[in-house]
């Protein structure tokens, strides 16, 4: 583990609001200078953006280019992204120019599992609070000016935690499905190496549905969020579901709207970006 640090200008689609506060990630947090300092895989790294100068530098286990430009997507082109789904109607335009900055990380599949899970019926301050007092438990330390942060634990790191110990971190109702995940990940019953390099996304869905405490909407979220990347997917909760009742459904009862209806919808306008529009859509309705 080293310092390292790197500059990247003119990056366009990067915001680090936009990025960080779209509700896909939880371990990233505002500094007073308004740059974000996070802990992903094994890396600490404080990200800065100067105008059109983006500065990150931390402790990288790997290559500090290689390491940012995966987990930040800095290979995809998210100008053709937003060009594209801009012309399939207004409502897709004006959510695009608020969340101009947004890109979807690749996060480690078995951190995006857990973290996912915590999410569930749960609020981000709270997820948040579980993640670091789980990571701080259970984690290893990394010391970075001074300061201590933790890797988020690993599945073996995990294996022998009970279920009292999870409760005692305040994970509630979510402790006997974090302790049964890890069960079946530690055990192969799901093989997720196996399960990154399955192209076939029904597929790679039933299993991760077979975990506890993963339904629909958190497969869907793992789906898109990790690095299985599965950009065609279309995670719904109670804001996506406002926001499509209200742009395109208009049925009076919002609460009626079956998931198969906004689900043919997104596919039939948004198609294999119907992921990304999601995010627009979504944190253009719940921060604006």
């Amino acid at each position: 583990m080293q310092e390292q640090k790197i500059i990247f200008k003119n990056i366009n689609s990067f915001e680090l609001k936009d990025i960080f506060d779209c509700g896909q990630c939880f371990r990233w947090n505002q500094q007073k200078d308004g740059s974000y300092t996070g802990v992903f895989g094994k890396n600490v790294l404080n990200v800065k953006k100067e105008k059109e100068v983006i500065l990150m530098e931390g402790v990288c286990k790997k290559n500090i280019k290689k390491t940012v430009e995966e987990y930040f997507d800095l290979n995809r082109d998210y100008n053709y992204i937003k060009g594209k789904l801009s012309k399939i109607d207004k409502n897709m335009e004006a959510s695009i120019k608020y969340g101009k900055g947004i890109r979807i990380l690749n996060q480690d599949l078995w951190e995006t599992i857990i973290s996912f899970i915590i999410s569930a019926n749960n609020n981000i301050p709270r997820i948040k609070g579980i993640i670091e007092r789980l990571s701080y438990a259970y984690g290893t330390k990394i010391i970075w000016k001074g300061i201590d942060y933790y890797t988020f634990p690993t599945a073996e790191q995990l294996k022998d935690v009970t279920v009292k110990e999870y409760r005692e971190l305040g994970l509630g109702f979510r402790d006997k499905r974090l302790y049964e995940t890890t069960q079946m990940v530690v055990n192969k019953q799901v093989n997720l190496e196996k399960m990154e390099k399955n192209t076939n996304t029904f597929e790679v869905r039933e299993q991760l549905l077979s975990l506890s405490g993963v339904g629909p909407k958190v497969a869907d979220c793992i789906l898109l969020f990790s690095t299985l990347k599965r950009l065609e997917v279309f995670p719904i909760d109670v804001w996506v579901r406002r926001v499509m009742n209200d742009l395109y459904i208009k049925q009076a009862d919002e609460t009626k709207v079956s998931k198969k209806q906004i689900e043919k919808i997104a596919t039939e306008k948004f198609g294999d970006l119907a992921g990304v529009a999601q995010q627009y859509l979504f944190y253009w309705r719940r921060e604006a």
